[in-house]
């Protein structure tokens, strides 16, 4: 089996060097970026059963922050991925602490409404580039803006990230945190009767879930150099 890995490993390592072609490389740093987002929502809608349609919201924020902050301050695009996650993680407390203390499809419904909410404002907020949206440098002013001409740097950046929110949900699922999680999806009802803090490991499973689909935003801002609402939220 760990033979198996080391050989995904490697073909994910090789395969863009051996299709090669500029748009085979972009479509593979897609796909890695499209199994980052993925990954994220497993967190909270695979292990914990809390079914978000709504994590457009977090994709968005994570990918308005580095372009806001290029435009405004022209800081370095790579500033804005952590102001997008602390953002992120701070709607993910205001949606899921109000709504996790309810059952049924409460939960669900406020993260159609917040993503709908803020797409709106969004496209009516000057500040932001409105409708009009925002975009990136042109040409890279220093390696901090993450601005290359080929596909190639961001597949093997999006593969890193990817692979470290793979460590990293595994190492959590096999602690406590991933038992909980499971045992809230299987049974909510049964796991706080034996225990187990459902409210609290939800909000933390939607906290994660929303920091690593934020950074999935602010990859994809600075690949593209471009983003509005629509392509956003």
């Amino acid at each position: 089996m760990k033979w198996g890995w080391w050989a995904l490993a490697a073909a994910l390592l090789v395969a863009p060097l051996v299709v090669g072609g500029p748009f085979y490389q972009r479509m593979a740093a897609l796909v890695l970026l499209s199994a980052i987002s993925a990954s994220a929502w497993n967190i909270v809608g695979g292990y914990a059963l809390q079914i978000s349609v709504g994590h457009a919201v977090f994709f968005g924020v994570g990918a308005y922050l580095p372009l806001l902050v290029y435009q405004r301050w022209e800081w370095a695009p790579l500033l804005g991925a952590p102001l997008g996650i602390v953002l992120s993680v701070a709607i993910a407390v205001v949606v899921g602490a109000p709504t996790f203390r309810l059952k049924g499809h409460y939960f669900a419904m406020a993260t159609v409404a917040v993503a709908e909410l803020v797409r709106i404002l969004v496209n009516n907020w000057d500040f932001v580039g409105a409708a009009v949206g925002m975009m990136g440098p042109a040409t890279p002013r220093t390696v901090w803006d993450l601005t290359f001409r080929s596909s190639l740097p961001y597949y093997y950046l999006f593969l890193a990230v990817l692979a470290a929110e793979l460590w990293l949900t595994a190492w959590l699922s096999g602690g406590r945190m991933g038992y909980y999680l499971r045992a809230i999806g299987t049974d909510e009802r049964a796991a706080h009767s034996l225990g187990v803090p459902v409210r609290r490991y939800k909000l933390y499973a939607f906290m994660l879930s929303a920091t690593f689909t934020s950074l999935a935003g602010s990859l994809y801002s600075l690949m593209v150099g471009f983003i509005d609402p629509t392509s956003g939220f």
